[in-house]
């Protein structure tokens, strides 16, 4: 048997791997973080062997209630991923499979790698509504992508998706390659209304060394970007930077920014509801997506969610916050799970690339009716 994870966004210390019914494994931190939680990895050569992985340091994990009533993906082919049994005490997380199959692949979540990520710019770009624009370079030397779809009219609303800032929740991009594939649809008469009234700025990926590093949650130099966005700089958060840069130069109207959540096994939308600013007219906008996106889409809800800052308490280095204090716009945090939704549960796959995808094509719906609404 071995065990690898030398590839793109792989992450997994073996300290032994002599029995199948006993193999011992780590979680890698994030570079220069102590933020660890993310895992992928290949096991080779265990077919029919009952095996037993134990991640022997998931209990000192960044949110270590992510693992209670968690379980792990598995696939053989990188595209399927199903769910496998999986048990937390606290302190070890244990994955159980027998493999059908010389070769899987385990992770915390299905992986969306830097390859994909190039195959999903490379295929909105050639569509002639797309714009494709380079930001700048991460501290890796990694590009940093930015889609422009539809003309950039003076008279269009600048409607902002943004997604990943934090590597390990690929949910995010999985569901903004949903929201790009409908966008794109010709034949969808809601894109068709939605490009005519509003420009589309869309960062599928703000972290990409995170997501090559195969990190959790920071970039190549262990900063949260999510904690970068009042004063970004080109040593610690260039993603942040020139991303940013890009809004102040063309603005923002309307802003989404795409997570998962560790522990809650929902989703659901947090606001910008501390800011000074904050009105009973901005609260009505907010209500009015969540609504809106609950009524389109069964698997979103809005009874559960973060707990709501009070009044002038909001932390401006956090995107959304920033995003709605500095703009006056409407800035939101869309969260999805790492387990499975409680309320429309799919035992075999939890929360999925697919359901992702599915929400993240709901979403254009609830946009075109702000933007109506507006």
């Amino acid at each position: 048997m071995q065990i690898s994870s030398q590839f793109d966004a792989g992450n997994i210390e073996v300290i032994s791997c002599t029995s199948a019914s006993d193999i011992q494994l780590a979680i890698r931190k994030d570079n220069q973080s102590d933020f660890y939680q993310w895992f992928y990895f290949r096991l080779t050569g265990a077919e029919g062997q009952a095996c037993k992985l134990n991640i022997t340091n998931a209990g000192q994990a960044a949110y270590v209630d992510g693992f209670k009533d968690y379980q792990a993906v598995a696939s053989y082919d990188r595209e399927n991923w199903f769910r496998v049994d999986t048990q937390f005490d606290g302190k070890s997380l244990t994955i159980n499979h027998t493999p059908a199959s010389n070769n899987i692949y385990f992770a915390y979540f299905a992986p969306y790698s830097m390859e994909r990520h190039a195959d999903l710019i490379s295929w909105a770009s050639t569509d002639s509504r797309v714009t494709y624009e380079h930001l700048g370079y991460t501290l890796d030397g990694q590009d940093m992508d930015l889609l422009i779809i539809g003309d950039e009219a003076p008279s269009k609303k600048r409607y902002w998706v943004i997604g990943r800032q934090h590597p390990g929740e690929t949910m995010a991009e999985w569901c903004i390659e949903g929201f790009l594939e409908r966008l794109l649809d010709s034949d969808d008469p809601v894109a068709r209304e939605a490009l005519a009234n509003a420009t589309f700025y869309v960062v599928p990926n703000m972290n990409p060394d995170g997501s090559r590093r195969g990190h959790l949650r920071t970039n190549a130099v262990g900063s949260n970007l999510n904690r970068e966005w009042l004063n970004p700089t080109a040593e610690a958060s260039p993603e942040v930077l020139c991303v940013l840069n890009k809004m102040k130069a063309v603005g923002v109207d309307f802003c989404l920014d795409v997570h998962g959540d560790e522990a809650l096994p929902y989703n659901f939308i947090a606001g910008a509801e501390g800011i000074k600013s904050w009105s009973d007219a901005k609260q009505a906008e907010l209500d009015f997506y969540k609504r809106t996106l609950m009524n389109t889409n069964p698997d979103f809800q809005t009874a559960k969610g973060y707990e709501v800052d009070k009044p002038g308490t909001a932390n401006l280095t956090i995107c959304t916050n920033y995003i709605a204090h500095t703009f006056d716009c409407l800035a939101m945090t869309l969260e999805m799970p790492f387990k499975d939704t409680v309320e429309s549960p799919e035992p075999a796959t939890g929360w999925s690339p697919a359901r992702s995808k599915h929400l993240g094509a709901s979403n254009l719906d609830v946009m075109l009716g702000f933007l109506r609404k507006r």
